[in-house]
């Protein structure tokens, strides 16, 4: 009878359900400090195989900057009522490897001197949680660049027109632009083939920043005719969307003299695309650790294979973006 029952558990279908689940086994020696692991715990911690293991083995893998706390976590453990959880990082090669310990606290729960516990990879979780705050992060980070955008655009419709209903009119006008360049900074959704070619691309980025009732060639683009693909469209949009912004709230576009030059060489196997301002305010050194630039030397450096500098001119900061003409076609 017991047989049939699905929920008699025999000690091998017991590890065999505690193996699919990706879970590793583990006890701890509070007196000789020793730990034991089942077969999962060793292939999780990528150890060969040990009848014991002391904890400084183990704490080894640990990241260094865990390894304190993961040390003051287990030791506390034995006042604590209850379950408890700790999350921890342990390099496996030059890869890191999230780990969730868990047990029960307090001395009571103690069998001949033993603790025991269990073992996750918790690495996909952390992962995705750190990609949800990278996301979030650098949505809000966007939300407040339009913010200082749309005032930008507002002040410079308001040297250009004369009236209320050519203010409108324009500030609409660039409004819609910025749109249509807004819509470059995110993927384009399926296999769309080339996104445009590069000048095109800057011009579109760039058209609602410019003051042509103000004088004609506020902002100038002249880069070689090559095509962009999808993929790297999404990241040079991102790129000069930043810059744009700075440029709207602290640079040559905050000013009705000021005005913006980008040109671009074929350099071997890379394209040299030089941001330059001029005519704008006073320029001193400009903080480069923000999360916007951050985030411009993550995409230029990981995305576009390539490098970017800063010079911060008297007359005006010059940009120097490297780029790899390959991944840009991409």
């Amino acid at each position: 009878m017991a047989a049939s029952n699905p929920l008699a558990w025999t000690a091998k279908s017991l590890r065999r359900a505690i193996s699919s689940a990706g879970v590793a086994l583990w006890s701890w020696n509070i007196d000789s400090d020793r730990f034991a692991m089942d077969e999962s715990g060793f292939e999780l911690w990528n150890l060969p195989h040990s009848d014991e293991i002391k904890f400084e083995e183990l704490s080894s893998k640990i990241v260094s900057a865990d390894r304190d706390r993961v040390r003051a976590a287990f030791t506390a453990t034995r006042a604590i009522m209850g379950a408890y959880e700790i999350d921890f990082r342990i390099m496996i090669g030059d890869d890191i490897r999230w780990v969730s310990a868990r047990g029960i606290g307090d001395d009571s729960g103690l069998h001949d001197r033993l603790a025991y516990g269990i073992f996750l990879n918790v690495t996909g979780r952390k992962q995705a949680e750190e990609g949800h705050e990278l996301l979030a992060g650098e949505m809000s980070h966007r939300v407040k660049n339009l913010l200082a955008i749309a005032t930008g655009l507002t002040q410079i419709s308001s040297r250009s027109t004369t009236t209320a209903q050519e203010m409108a009119k324009d500030l609409t006008q660039r409004l819609t632009s910025l749109g249509r360049a807004h819509d470059l900074v995110r993927p384009l959704p399926g296999n769309q083939g080339t996104a445009a070619l590069l000048g095109d691309l800057l011009s579109i980025l760039l058209s609602p920043y410019d003051d042509v009732a103000a004088f004609s060639g506020r902002i100038r683009v002249s880069v070689p005719r090559m095509g962009v693909g999808e993929g790297s469209a999404t990241t040079l949009a991102l790129v000069i969307h930043e810059l744009a912004t700075n440029s709207v709230k602290y640079g040559a576009l905050s000013a009705s003299t000021g005005t913006l030059d980008v040109s671009g060489i074929l350099v071997d196997e890379y394209i040299k695309l030089v941001w330059t301002e001029r005519g704008g305010p006073p320029v001193t050194p400009g903080e480069t650790t923000g999360y916007g630039s951050k985030l411009v030397r993550r995409s230029v450096n990981g995305q576009l294979g390539g490098a970017i500098d800063y010079n911060w001119s008297p007359h005006g900061v010059i940009v120097t973006l490297l780029v790899k003409a390959a991944k840009l076609a991409d």
